[in-house]
């Protein structure tokens, strides 16, 4: 934590001219990362549909006519097998997302605590997104092996009432101290492109740069529009908007893994370069993020190859900690 950050500076950062914001993150990025690895994540949605909550952009919230159907959660061997395809395919770690508002314990906790117990014995990475949780079961699924848990923040305390109303900025802020006191590490960041201001993605990244411990893992997001949502006939947020988030959280955040996550599949090569060149080293790989399109793994490869770049070994930061 830099407990001097002011929302000033980050505002200073974030409105400098694009080029000159590329070329410092690039620097940044390469004082902490090796500039050729990237992450590469699979993210599966074990429990789909039926949330109870009204985030405005999320096709899984049950008050909105989606077309997304509501599923129970998938059974163990099922998630096992789905993570073993994903390793085979080049994912060094696999997250699990439930559409809960919160963790409830119960048989279907347990039974995620036993889909982390055979996803950490694959060697990977495991993260799950469960919505709210408490300390208490935060403590049973790093005891399950659990690595990483995501809880995204969304946008700025001032935005977050005029796209969410059924739980509080300070629930999700709750939530990641809740993990990150247990020692597991935290991945948070936002989605862009749903009617924010400027000041309001500088206001997000200035929360999670403030933390008492910064995430280990930013993910940045543009809004897919999906059909049904309130949120459905929002545009196409700007590629250099994306730039722009990705390269002033790799400067506030050094050494956190920054990945380019929904919305990739409407960017080019080109633009997913220049993202990666800003300080993204991270990515979702596979055909869906939870229930929105993403780039097929073919399409991936053939990026990985033209950029000469590989994917990040699992654990690396842990090994890099213990030298």
């Amino acid at each position: 934590m830099n407990p001097t950050l002011s929302k000033d500076a980050v505002r200073e950062i974030y409105e400098s001219p694009i080029l000159e914001l590329i070329y410092r993150a690039a620097t940044v990025h390469r004082q902490h990362h090796d500039p050729q690895e990237v992450q590469v994540c699979t993210l599966l949605s074990v429990k789909t549909g039926g949330c109870p909550e009204d985030c405005a952009y999320c096709p899984q919230a049950a008050r909105y006519h989606t077309g997304v159907q509501a599923h129970k959660l998938m059974e163990v061997d099922e998630v096992l097998t789905a993570a073993q395809r994903a390793k085979d395919a080049g994912s060094t770690r696999f997250c699990m997302g439930a559409a809960w508002r919160e963790v409830r314990d119960n048989r279907d906790f347990d039974k995620v605590l036993e889909m982390v117990k055979g996803v950490n014995q694959l060697d990977m990475e495991v993260c799950c997104t469960l919505g709210m949780l408490t300390e208490t079961q935060a403590q049973k699924l790093k005891d399950a092996g659990l690595y990483a848990y995501n809880h995204n923040l969304d946008t700025s305390e001032e935005f977050y009432g005029d796209i969410i109303s059924t739980r509080t900025y300070d629930d999700r802020l709750q939530t990641i101290n809740h993990v990150q006191k247990v020692g597991i590490s935290a991945c948070s960041g936002g989605i862009i492109g749903m009617g924010e201001t400027h000041d309001d993605r500088i206001g997000m990244l200035h929360t999670l740069a403030s933390l008492p411990q910064a995430p280990e893992s930013v993910p940045v997001n543009a809004l897919v529009a999906v059909e049904g949502t309130p949120l459905e006939h929002q545009k196409r947020v700007s590629v250099w908007d994306m730039i722009r988030m990705i390269a002033t959280a790799r400067i506030l955040m050094p050494k956190a893994m920054v990945r380019l996550s929904a919305g990739r599949v409407n960017m080019t090569m080109e633009e997913q370069a220049l993202c990666f060149m800003a300080g993204a080293n991270s990515i979702f790989a596979g055909e869906k993020l939870l229930t929105t399109p993403n780039p097929d793994v073919d399409a991936d490869q053939e990026m990985f190859q033209t950029l000469n770049i590989r994917p990040r070994p699992a654990f690396k930061a842990q090994k890099l900690e213990a030298v």
